[in-house]
């Protein structure tokens, strides 16, 4: 029976993990929080009348009312007024919230001096930007121009809030013909062709030439090497048009456009920029595109295009084909920074091992097996050593513990789970890790251990870059549940927690763009395959919310597709994030050895997802057995050294 010999293990050490007591909620009397609750909806409702001032007066979210009232009276209400609310609120998002409308309606109603008044810094809105740059031409012409340019090269339609600045700027010379040129020629790129047409229409009639040079490239992109270089009065439109032309050219046909390139790359007006924009996307399409007639000339560019991307495609195509030799030129001309990454010091060491020098490949392995990842475990595999996990331990005594309970920002995060407003539960908390020291980040992410919030200690973790605190980064969520389910369905628990984790963060209300629900982010296709399979009732997408269903049928899912893969956690993975077709399909062409097989997933996201998941599932055994990995093991020895191809599917 499959993984029954280690079952027994994982069960013990899993019941092992020291539970999360939950602290009692702050007590707050049913009757001010029903009040409050009336008072919020009435108020967002704009019913003042209804509103009992004095039940609410000082509950801990009669702010949240008052926000209400004085957006109510915006831009009536004076820069004074919204500032005093701003400073009165300063530790919750109330006071961000506050600004950002008052900005806006300032803005609309051509206020701008109040719009200064409460504007410290520049937004991160396109419309408050706007509002703000348009309100700043008066005070700081310099900076708003400047600011007012770069949202006018944009390639996409920008917000109407935008056109009062934009028309000032016309106005004063700074928006010129060759400026729309350039933004036309962004908006080709994007395929914006409704935007193309409106700002050809506002072109002069020295523009005709480039207007022509577009339709006849638009028509037939070899023509880009026949076309005038000089566009516009001032021929100052050429380089724009180049970028333009290549960008297209090169998703369109990246060997020709190469070839184009490279008759014409001498002679077109393009700026350094431009040019390095251009041959940075030739590389690019030419190694993910495996167009051969191109390789010496990527090989040629890629020292001088100094990018740390092209530079990783060109060492996975190198390992692709087993020419370990360039493996190690090609890492050893990236950057002293991600040189130094688990990932490419175990790709040195392999590199190294191939070509017959063990010694050198022992240091190499030794400097990757210091990190806590997927290449860090493997390398550490090779050594025949422990994993390091680099565990952080912060503990608190329960008079701090009470007295963060007190805090402002916990005290009204609380009140707000506590009258059914979770979304606004979250914002207050992850305003406060916004503006909170490091200590106080570890205590607020205690806090949320203690008080069972899963979701919330782990984004607070992820805020607060405690990537240490793995007992705070990897809970025992739903522990019960990954126990009972694993067992049911013979699956290594620790699997299905590692795959929890990447796919929710312990979120059982998770929903994906795709559809995909709950904890294991299943699909509901997927959901109604299962069921079908097990006897039971479709859940529906509202039902996979449940975390004991999602668990199940997420459980039964994965074990399907470790029977498909002969019990290969690698592959099994890869399928459940990308589909088995895809992996069967990968497996044909796969280089054999697990490390090559999971390097040449030609997905990223499913490549990053494989190596998290078998990375997580070592963290959590690792934790279930109190942090000790001696014994812990990411992969079985069968993993490691079957034959990734074909033969690993059980049924062919």
């Amino acid at each position: 029976m499959r993984g029954s010999s280690l079952f027994g293990r994982w069960y013990m050490t899993l019941a092992g993990l020291a539970l999360c007591l939950p602290l009692a909620a702050p007590f707050a009397s049913a009757s001010s929080d029903s009040d409050m609750r009336e008072a919020l909806d009435a108020a967002r409702q704009k019913d003042w009348s209804t509103i009992d001032q004095a039940a609410i007066e000082d509950h801990e979210l009669a702010g949240y009312v008052a926000y209400h009232r004085l957006r109510d009276r915006l831009p009536t209400a004076s820069a004074s007024e919204v500032q005093a609310f701003i400073d009165e609120h300063s530790d919750s998002p109330l006071s961000r919230w506050m600004r950002n409308q008052a900005i806006t309606a300032y803005g609309k109603a051509q206020r701008y001096d109040r719009v200064l008044a409460i504007s410290d810094v520049v937004p991160d809105d396109t419309t408050r930007r706007c509002h703000y740059y348009r309100a700043l031409l008066e005070r700081d012409p310099r900076q708003a121009t400047e600011g007012g340019r770069q949202l006018w090269l944009s390639a996409h339609s920008q917000p109407s809030a935008c056109d009062s600045l934009f028309q000032r700027l016309m106005a004063n010379g700074t928006i010129d013909d060759a400026l729309i040129w350039e933004r036309m020629m962004l908006a080709w790129q994007a395929g914006e062709a409704g935007l193309m047409s409106y700002l050809e229409r506002q072109l002069g009639s020295g523009w005709q030439t480039g207007i022509d040079a577009v339709e006849r490239v638009q028509n037939d992109y070899t023509a880009i090497t026949r076309v005038p270089t000089r566009i516009g009065p001032d021929g100052q439109g050429g380089g724009p048009l180049f970028a333009a032309a290549m960008y297209g050219f090169t998703r369109a046909d990246t060997e020709a456009a190469l070839e184009a390139w490279r008759k014409i790359a001498r002679h077109v007006p393009v700026n350094d920029e431009q040019r390095q924009t251009i041959e940075r996307d030739l590389a690019f399409y030419s190694m993910v595109r495996d167009v051969h007639n191109n390789r010496a000339w990527v090989d040629q560019v890629l020292p001088r295009l100094d990018d740390q991307e092209l530079l990783t495609l060109r060492v996975r195509e190198a390992l692709a084909n087993r020419h370990w030799r360039s493996v190690i030129d090609w890492i050893h001309r990236m950057p002293d920074e991600p040189r130094q990454e688990a990932r490419w010091q175990y790709w040195l060491g392999r590199a190294l091992e191939e070509l017959g020098d063990p010694q050198t490949a022992e240091t190499a392995y030794a400097a990757a097996a210091v990190e806590r990842n997927f290449y860090g475990f493997a390398a550490a595999d090779r050594l025949e050593r422990p994993y390091s996990l680099n565990l952080e331990r912060t503990s608190f005594n329960d008079a701090y513990r009470n007295e963060i309970a007190d805090w402002p920002q916990v005290q009204r995060t609380e009140a707000l789970m506590r009258i059914g407003e979770p979304g606004l539960a979250n914002s207050e908390w992850f305003y406060a890790i916004e503006h909170a020291s490091p200590q106080e980040a570890r205590a607020l992410a205690d806090y949320a251990a203690n008080r069972g919030w899963f979701v919330k200690m782990i984004q607070t973790t992820i805020q607060a870059d405690l990537w240490d605190a793995l007992d705070w980064r990897f809970p025992s969520a739903y522990r019960d549940q990954f126990l009972k389910w694993g067992r049911n369905n013979d699956v290594d628990p620790y699997l299905l927690m590692g795959i929890a984790r990447r796919e929710s963060a312990f979120n059982p209300r998770a929903a994906s763009p795709a559809g995909a629900r709950g904890l294991m982010q299943l699909m509901p296709g997927t959901a109604t395959h299962v069921s079908r399979k097990l006897g039971i009732g479709d859940p529906g997408p509202t039902g996979l919310e449940n975390p004991e269903i999602n668990i199940r049928l997420g459980s039964a899912y994965i074990s399907e597709m470790l029977e498909r893969y002969r019990d290969n956690r690698l592959a099994a993975t890869a399928a459940y994030n990308a589909g088995p077709g895809r992996v069967d399909r990968w497996l044909r062409n796969a280089p054999e050895e697990f490390d090559l097989f999971v390097e040449s997933i030609p997905f990223s996201e499913t490549r990053n997802y494989v190596q998290a998941v078998m990375a997580y599932r070592v963290i959590f055994e690792s934790l279930a057995n109190g942090g000790e990995t001696q014994g812990v093991a990411m992969m079985t020895p069968r993993e490691r050294d079957v034959s990734y191809s074909p033969s690993l599917l059980a049924r062919q």
